[in-house]
């Protein structure tokens, strides 16, 4: 609503005949159903290997579109134009899209790169307080995994000049997909830094319930929990994280009632979990990740009960 007329007509006056196409707001969009819709509507509408998919949205829009370009026959360019700050420091960057299925967040998906990511941080001046802050998770994720001076840019945060934020934080992530674009080696792994937690408590509460970057929050917190347990990350470190995702007014806490068995449950069935044995991320010291090979369930489920 806020954008597409915009895209639409740059696109005609380059030359391009643009078909808009819409999905509903939210996680539960993230669907082989919806992919399917979509990707019914490509044909109907004549789109053909010469045609191209643009992305206009947040994550969930980028996703799902990247991955109808990824499986239109067989492969077809894509460009995306993220419109939160979320998207724009993540989840547009590095090629990774998917959809969810009933058992887990992102289990269907291709490592489809795009020809084009143009991050307009004109767009973030839309955002809502809260889209706005979830945002701000994935930013303190990079913060803890690779570069802690950004713990001090968010202190001053000035939501009228976020260019050389997210400019930052795009150089972050795609340096790390670089270096290891499929996941193969594991250094890719480490942006999943509070995410195994994240998800499967973004899939115990109902998608939807909490933001992306909100469930992210609280993963990070079990993340840097177990980081003190078993990598060696000091409780000052700890400190810095939580005061921060409190700052950026994210969730540090759980309900007291809320299903904490099946937050664990669904750690297993995440694609992170393999051969019976967690890839979980850790940080020893802030700027820094790796795999850990020793953490368990029991450690998780610990670092769970705490939240």
């Amino acid at each position: 609503p806020l954008f597409a007329d915009k895209a639409d007509a740059s696109l005609r006056s380059a030359g391009f005949t643009p078909v808009l196409i819409t999905i509903p707001t939210g996680e539960a969009a993230k669907s082989l159903a919806q992919a399917g819709r979509v990707c019914e509507e490509m044909t109907a509408a004549g789109l053909d290997r010469s045609s191209f998919v643009v992305a206009l949205g947040g994550g969930v829009v980028g996703d799902l579109a990247g991955f109808a370009a990824a499986i239109y026959h067989r492969g077809i360019p894509h460009v995306q134009i993220p419109t939160t700050l979320l998207a724009q420091v993540d989840s547009a960057i590095g090629g990774k899209t998917a959809v969810n299925t009933a058992h887990g967040k992102n289990l269907l998906g291709a490592v489809h790169q795009p020809a084009l990511v143009l991050a307009d941080v004109a767009t973030l001046k839309s955002l809502p307080a809260r889209e706005f802050n979830q945002g701000l998770a994935e930013i303190i994720k990079h913060a803890v995994i690779a570069d802690a001076s950004l713990f001090g840019l968010l202190q001053n945060l000035n939501r009228d000049d976020l260019t050389d934020l997210v400019q930052r934080n795009i150089e972050i992530k795609a340096a790390i997909v670089a270096r290891d674009e499929y996941d193969l080696s594991g250094e890719r792994a480490i942006l999943n830094f509070g995410h195994t937690v994240g998800h499967a408590l973004e899939q115990a509460a109902g998608y939807g319930t909490f933001l992306h970057g909100e469930a992210i929050s609280l993963g990070m917190l079990a993340a840097a929990e177990i980081s003190v347990r078993k990598a060696g990350l000091s409780e000052t470190e700890r400190r810095i994280i939580v005061t921060s995702l409190e700052r950026c007014h994210l969730p540090t806490k759980l309900p007291r009632d809320f299903p904490r068995d099946a937050v664990l449950l669904a750690v297993q069935t995440d694609k992170k979990f393999a051969d019976g044995a967690v890839r979980f991320v850790v940080s020893p010291r802030l700027g820094s990740a790796h795999l850990a090979t020793d953490v368990t369930l029991e450690d998780i489920r610990a670092a769970i009960a705490l939240l």
